[in-house]
């Protein structure tokens, strides 16, 4: 799948996002479950966080929250959220303490995140509620495109 048949909702999305809460680092996941992968499928630093990238999917508190519960994860701090992402330090250099995911949900599974990352104590229940009201109001462009992700 090419970025050009997708990129247009993320990068809508990432805009939006940027007047509504402001967003250091933006990026969206899609999950592949069948490979057991969360990969990378846009990202507002392409040299720190390529889209190309992926990760493996763990079992912990995280994925106990967002993938099993389908609840956004909320840490507005280093300390919050460090055990679960291992790159919090490239995370802290980037100028980002305060980490928002929001999972993207189609009939009853999650199929991908969109994560919002920011200064220390960013994420207010004000910002939390917009953010995922934002996301929400694209989610059938999202599920499409992140269904296009997986080919």
């Amino acid at each position: 799948m090419t970025l050009d048949s997708t990129a247009p909702i993320y990068k809508a999305l990432h805009q939006e996002a940027n007047t509504i809460a402001g967003a250091k680092l933006f990026t969206i996941m899609v999950l592949d479950n069948d490979a057991g992968l969360a990969r990378r499928a846009y990202t507002s630093h392409p040299t720190d966080y390529p889209a190309t990238g992926s990760k493996p999917m763990r079992q912990d508190r995280w994925s106990a929250q967002v993938i099993d519960a389908k609840q956004s994860f909320i840490a507005n701090s280093t300390d919050g959220f460090s055990d679960v992402f291992s790159d919090h330090p490239l995370i802290n250099q980037l100028g980002c303490e305060s980490v928002l995911n929001v999972p993207v949900i189609e009939q009853d599974k999650v199929v991908g995140t969109v994560n919002f990352l920011d200064d220390k104590n960013h994420f207010t229940p004000e910002r939390v509620i917009a953010l995922e009201n934002l996301v929400n109001a694209h989610h059938q462009a999202l599920v499409t495109a992140l269904a296009k992700e997986l080919g």
